[in-house]
């Protein structure tokens, strides 16, 4: 049985017979990670109706946005075996609401909706649901499990997976949140047949990123993508959680290895945040962001750690073949720069960038001068 809650209404929604097609043969093996597993395809859903039957929850949450609600919800409902009544939470897609204000109304949900410590709370949808329902999941009532079902390309390999929960402060990204791990999660690759192509293409960034950081084959492999099929897309999704697992699996809390996966990511939030606090500039995904950042890095590490010059170009041509060039006018860098101030990486006033020694070898906590940042710019304006 279904209840759909939106804001303060509850509607009642009967449970529909729909057509779906098969389910992927498995050929991928679940993946431990620290203290739970994540299961791909027939293997996930398999996992929890075993967990659903049992743990024998008291109530059962799904937290949902409209396109997941719509697109994603029918296709995870028709794999669930056996009776239970579920709450169906949704709100509003898009990083603008992945903050305390959203955070709020659900509590309220939950609190209206008898949620007790027994309770299981569901995230279906992209990065947004995940690292908030996480944070939702872990606070309320000093935390309650979660299971994290990543529908979008980006959030199964980065957002879903390590522990990472949060919601933005202003325009500021993940500056409150938590790190707990869910009870497991769930991927499912058919959802990835919802997608738009930018979707898709900001999930990319992030696999591009893997390779970078920690293996040079992959990315030749992802340099490729016009050979891409659907077979071949599985086991690039499955290489990036492994490369993800293993990091977070090493330093959970992100005191030293962790903090690899953030290559790109410094000036990459920055750009990010800019680009959704200002009326004048189109919104730019998450993955779009962090290609710009990945470019950046790439000039800095040349620059700082000897990175080849050859592989910066390399780094500069592949992701411009994936991307929209984005200029950036000088007022643009400025205020780009002031937003440093707020990565969660840095220490004692200092800016610490994760910057490239080769391929497959980042540095961390690498400080670099103003002077370089606008030269990196330069760059990739050029």
């Amino acid at each position: 049985m279904l209840h759909k809650y939106t804001l303060r209404l509850v509607i009642f929604v009967a449970k529909t017979h729909y057509f779906y097609p098969k389910l992927k043969d498995n050929k991928l093996k679940s993946i431990a990670a620290q203290n739970y597993y994540v299961h791909f395809n027939e293997n996930a859903y398999s996992a929890i109706n075993n967990s659903l039957e049992t743990n024998r929850y008291s109530k059962i949450f799904i937290l949902v946005d409209e396109q997941t609600h719509e697109y994603c919800l029918p296709t995870f409902m028709s794999n669930i075996v056996g009776e239970y009544d579920f709450e169906i939470i949704e709100i509003e897609s898009g990083e603008i609401y992945k903050n305390i204000e959203t955070a709020t109304q659900v509590w309220l949900a939950l609190s209206e909706l008898n949620a007790d410590r027994k309770s299981l709370l569901i995230n279906l949808g992209g990065g947004v649901v995940t690292d908030l329902g996480g944070f939702i999941a872990s606070t309320y009532q000093r935390g309650i499990h979660f299971i994290n079902v990543p529908t979008t390309l980006l959030s199964m390999v980065d957002a879903s997976i390590g522990g990472k929960t949060g919601i933005d402060l202003g325009v500021i990204k993940n500056q409150i949140g938590v790190i707990n791990t869910p009870e497991m999660v769930l991927i499912d690759t058919s959802f990835l047949q919802t997608l738009p192509r930018e979707q898709m293409r900001s999930g990319l960034a992030e696999m591009l990123k893997h390779g970078l950081i920690q293996d040079e084959q992959y990315w030749k492999k992802m340099t490729h993508l016009n050979q891409l099929n659907e077979e071949i897309l599985d086991e690039l999704i499955y290489h990036s959680v492994i490369i993800k697992n293993k990091v977070v699996t090493q330093d959970p809390t992100e005191k030293n290895l962790r903090k690899t996966l953030n290559f790109g990511h410094t000036l990459g939030h920055a750009i990010e945040s800019y680009f959704l606090q200002s009326d004048e500039k189109k919104m730019l995904l998450h993955g779009e962001a962090i290609a710009i950042g990945m470019i950046l890095a790439a000039y800095l590490s040349s620059e700082v750690t000897g990175f080849p010059v050859e592989q910066r170009d390399e780094i500069k041509e592949v992701l411009h073949s994936f991307y929209d060039s984005v200029f950036f006018e000088p007022n643009d860098i400025e205020a780009i720069i002031a937003l440093l101030k707020y990565d969660k990486k840095n220490t004692h006033g200092n800016i610490n960038f994760v910057l490239l020694e080769t391929i497959g070898n980042p540095i961390i906590d690498i400080t670099v001068s103003n002077e370089l940042i606008y030269s990196a710019f330069e760059y990739y304006n050029s």
